[in-house]
């Protein structure tokens, strides 16, 4: 009889499992089939009384493609090129000095730490009147990192991003034995050398981690892109896509929901594919500190 309660506690203990995952699936996929329906309605509305609308067409795509006016093309390509040469740099500037942090021992390094954590606490909207003071003015002595740049706009993301990702990658780098780096050294190798042959090879997993969140969070801004940028050509998707459906007489939302799923394209496939590194850099990356 104990066996049989014991199945039937198992069973039910499944069961409820699949309904809370079920639930959960469930409410992260509505909202995209929400705005699957309204890309597809020919009415130009997010507000349907059916699910599947009447005379599903691709007609909101094509005016995607096809409107002098919504130059979606153009904002899609501006905000995969500011995000992609933002999380370049990013990378690059937070793997230096992760590797100086964790490495290197010096005057004021514990301080600078406890500094670059610090600052990281205070909302970026505190900084905002002021980082658009200090680009317009900046502007005034090198014209192609001011307003209305996107130079302009990406210097300003990547002082942002190096807090949170210098401590995460540090964290790595603190997982990887310093047998290695005295071994090399043993050997006559310099710091460079260890730094780019044995260590930065071993820092893939992380390397992801931080190129991931650099480009999803510069990809999908809109606060900064809208303040500092103010021509219709040189907007990123997001702020595009708002200014598009912003008028008091023409909303359009059915292309807005079809440029939302488009422009959402890029992120899915690169988490598609890297999904693997990702976990293995989140965990291993939070091993030490």
């Amino acid at each position: 009889m104990s066996n049989i309660t014991l199945k039937q506690r198992k069973n039910l203990n499944h069961l409820g499992r699949w309904l809370v995952a079920l639930v959960l699936i469930f409410f992260a996929i509505f909202p995209v089939l929400w705005v699957l329906s309204a890309s597809l309605n020919p009415l130009n509305t997010l507000a349907s009384a059916r699910f599947i609308p009447d005379n599903v067409g691709l007609d909101n795509y094509r005016f995607l493609f096809e409107s002098p006016d919504f130059p979606f093309l153009t904002w899609l390509w501006n905000s995969i090129k500011i995000s992609t040469i933002t999380t370049v740099l990013s990378v690059s500037i937070t793997t230096l000095a992760a590797y100086a942090f964790s490495r290197l021992r010096f005057s004021g390094r514990e301080n600078m730490l406890k500094g670059i954590l610090l600052i990281q606490v205070f909302p970026g909207l505190l900084a905002m009147i002021a980082m658009f003071t200090l680009v317009t003015q900046f502007g005034t002595i090198i014209p192609a990192l001011g307003l209305d740049t996107h130079a302009g706009l990406i210097m300003v993301y990547l002082g942002g991003a190096m807090g949170v990702n210098i401590w995460l990658m540090k964290g790595f780098f603190d997982t990887i034995p310093r047998a290695i780096d005295e071994s090399a050294m043993v050997d006559g190798a310099t710091q460079w050398q260890i730094f780019s042959q044995l260590l930065l090879p071993l820092m893939r997993p992380i390397l992801v981690v931080v190129a991931i969140l650099s480009f999803i969070g510069t990809y999908g801004d809109f606060i900064l892109a809208r303040i500092l940028l103010k021509s219709t050509d040189q907007y990123p998707l997001m702020v595009g896509l708002f200014i598009f459906t912003s008028g008091q007489f023409s909303q359009n939302w059915g292309p807005f929901a079809a440029g939302a799923l488009l422009g959402a394209l890029p992120i899915m496939i690169i988490y598609l594919i890297l999904q693997d590194q990702i976990v293995g850099g989140l965990t291993q990356g939070a091993v030490k500190g």
